[in-house]
């Protein structure tokens, strides 16, 4: 299972999820609260119901590197194209606009 904290302008938005049963994206309760909570994507609106796919969901597939860059991620890290969690996972931590997308285990090993 990979597992991701999804990030919109520094402020924890949701969780991102890949298991055996494809994608979940569910955004988080103390955000859903917040007054000016907005939506990371208009494919992905605010709400408490998780979002589930077998694909990796089209916004955040598209935060994915492409060409020169895409390949120079997968001979850096070894993964495969077609891993498209582990390379979202891997080069989404700083990615260009207010979505950063960082690993849920990453995340637990800085408060320590």
């Amino acid at each position: 299972m990979k597992r991701a904290k999804v990030f919109l302008h520094d402020r924890l938005a949701g969780r991102l999820v890949e298991d055996e049963n494809g994608f979940t994206f569910t955004y988080d309760t103390d955000y859903l609260k917040l007054p000016d909570a907005a939506a990371v994507s208009l494919t992905l609106p605010l709400g408490e119901k998780p979002f589930h796919d077998m694909v990796l969901f089209p916004f955040f597939d598209g935060l994915i590197p492409e060409g020169w860059l895409l390949d120079i991620a997968e001979r850096s890290w070894k993964i495969n194209q077609r891993d498209r969690m582990s390379l979202l996972l891997a080069c989404c931590k700083d990615c260009i606009g207010a979505v950063s997308v960082i690993p849920d285990d990453e995340i637990e090993e800085d408060k320590l």
